[in-house]
């Protein structure tokens, strides 16, 4: 469910406006809006945080140059940004003592004092750009050459210079060795800290920019903050509000406003909570929560996406080590549900390998006159087809009969029942179109009329006739439109088939080297190519999955489901001011 939100205005005395957010932080359960771009404090912490965050990417980007190694001294974040500063004033010195020896460097190693002392006598010497030189005596004028220009004499020798940039290079190289060594835990282990001082700046600057009030003294001036928080937690607010002496507003939200959203799945999908925050989308408050259909959907896609049993068990062998490394108190909940869901569509893919018997793209055996090994197996790829335009239609016909239900005491829910019916019969129209079935049972005409007038007479109400009234004229693309969602799951069959055929001929193509070889030290070294080929292979195409379920299994659950359940995904995440950082 989405939970009900009540909107919130908050009123202290201006002196106590810092004591005040540390209640509120402690309380963990408003969500606080930031109307103002933030002042000075805000500034500052951010800043801080910045600055704590690029001497980690410096440290990182060192450590990864040199390959890495045990750390020797803690280094703070000024240090390192000090150490950095140093090395980018070398750099730019190398490269300026590189140009200088480029420039001089076909003239010799000839010593500048020396030549100037020749000036003494009245010889010059002369260098030009094109690495040529000559001696002229006094005035003399020396013939002009198109496009070469004479340059001054260096003031050192070329291996002096070469000395510097060589000094330069190793003060260079020591200080990136020193930056890579360094023990950067107390930086890292400070982000939470940072960040909740980021959070408690913007809320101050906030307090500070909604003052009011004729008095000058600060216990004359009055701060307010406005937010929002869940309604089942509402009488814990009004607790502290009495407590505390603070002012207290609650209401409901405006037709006009936009609350954030914060689901609250059952228990048993609750996980996917993390997958929403790692996609960045979260429905509108005025919209359904789909956590329930979105997991079960999205763990059918993963399986068929993947199509193929052993890449599951590697998924569910990697997140079995990922439970044991998480084991204890290093565990977040963030962590926990990402656990979880790989636990849970990495256990779907190995039974869809074991119904469809496909084991890095090869079958085994004893399980190839399995019932659905053989009905899978098609050579026409007729019934795959059919599975995708079922688990498709399901789908669709799920978000309109929810529509419906929820409607119950609204005219438009015919509408959506009728849309059930065009859905179901545009499933029937597809399979006929592709020729799984001979044609189309005389009844799904009627049902297909019938819905058809349901969704024209329905879907907008007299009163609004004015003002959606165009609405039923876009009808007809809207029907062309529910036919090409159900034809679009057929990406479920073609993805999940072109991951199999990878899988194959990277096969035959490892074992391909075997044959011929029959030399002993030839078969060992075609056995060493064909393991290359294989692991290499699989390893490609278990990334090809994974693109393919960011791609697919997402779009089919945001786009084709959330377009018929009217989930716009406009929304943004409930966000509590609380204290991220452990005590």
């Amino acid at each position: 469910m989405i939970v009900p939100m009540k909107r919130i205005f908050l009123i202290c005395v201006e002196k106590n406006a810092e004591s005040t957010l540390t209640a509120l932080r402690d309380l963990g359960a408003v969500h606080l809006d930031f109307s103002a771009s933030g002042g000075e404090g805000k500034a500052v912490a951010g800043s801080a945080l910045e600055k704590a965050e690029k001497a980690v990417r410096i440290a990182a980007k060192a450590a990864k140059e040199l390959g890495g190694g045990e750390t020797v001294a803690p280094l703070g974040v000024e240090e390192i940004l000090a150490l950095d500063a140093r090395r980018e004033e070398l750099k730019g010195t190398a490269e300026s003592l590189k140009g200088t020896i480029r420039r001089y460097e076909p003239f010799g190693d000839f010593d500048p004092v020396l030549a100037k002392k020749l000036e003494s006598a009245h010889v010059r010497l002369v260098l030009k750009d094109n690495g040529s030189y000559v001696f002229a005596y006094g005035d003399e004028a020396l013939d002009e050459e198109p496009g070469v220009r004479q340059i001054p004499l260096p003031e050192e020798r070329l291996s002096v210079t070469k000395n510097r940039l060589w000094d330069t290079e190793d003060e260079m190289a020591e200080i990136t060795a020193k930056i890579a060594r360094a023990d950067i835990s107390g930086i890292v282990k400070a982000f939470p800290e940072l960040r909740d001082a980021v959070a408690f700046a913007a809320a101050k600057d906030e307090m500070a920019a909604n003052l009011f009030g004729d008095g000058e003294s600060a216990s004359m001036r009055f701060s307010l903050i406005r937010g929002w928080m869940a309604k089942d937690s509402a009488e814990t607010l009004k607790e502290s509000a009495r407590k505390n002496g603070w002012g207290l507003v609650l209401r409901d939200p405006d037709a006009d406003e936009m609350p954030p959203t914060l689901i609250r799945p059952p228990r048993l999908f609750r996980p996917v909570k993390a997958l929403f925050e790692g996609l960045g989308i979260a429905p509108a408050y005025s919209e359904a929560d789909v956590s329930v259909p979105f997991m079960c959907y999205f763990s059918l896609f993963f399986a068929m996406l993947v199509g193929d049993g052993a890449y599951g068990a590697i998924f569910l062998a990697a997140t079995l080590y990922g439970w044991k490394k998480t084991s204890g108190g290093s565990r977040s909940p963030l962590v926990k549900s990402w656990l979880v869901l790989m636990t849970v569509f990495s256990l779907a893919t190995v039974l869809w390998g074991l119904l469809s018997n496909t084991w890095f793209g090869a079958q085994i055996p004893w399980c190839a006159d399995w019932p659905t090994v053989k009905w899978l197996a098609d050579p026409s790829y007729s019934n795959m087809m059919l599975l995708c335009f079922t688990i498709g239609a399901s789908h669709l016909i799920l978000a309109r009969l929810w529509n419906g239900v929820c409607r119950i005491n609204d005219s438009t829910c015919v509408a959506e029942f009728g849309w059930a019916g065009i859905l179901l019969f545009m499933y029937f129209v597809t399979n006929s179109i592709v020729g799984i079935f001979s044609g189309i049972p005389s009844v799904l005409y009627w049902v297909f009329g019938v819905s058809l007038a349901m969704v024209f007479g329905f879907s907008v109400k007299p009163s609004e006739l004015k003002t959606r009234g165009a609405e039923l004229g876009m009808l007809p693309l809207n029907i062309m439109s529910a036919l090409g969602d159900i034809i679009s799951y057929v990406r479920l069959f073609a993805v999940g088939l072109a991951s199999v055929k990878v899988a194959e001929n990277f096969n035959a193509m490892a074992t391909g080297l075997l044959d011929g070889a029959e030399a002993v030290w030839a078969k060992v070294l075609m056995a060493v190519a064909m393991v290359a080929i294989l692991v290499l292979g699989h390893a490609l195409n278990l990334v090809m999955a994974g693109l393919s379920i960011l791609v697919h299994a997402v779009r089919l659950n945001t786009l084709e489901f959330s377009n018929h359940k009217g989930v716009s995904w406009a929304g943004y995440s409930f966000n509590p001011f609380k204290k991220s950082a452990k005590a």
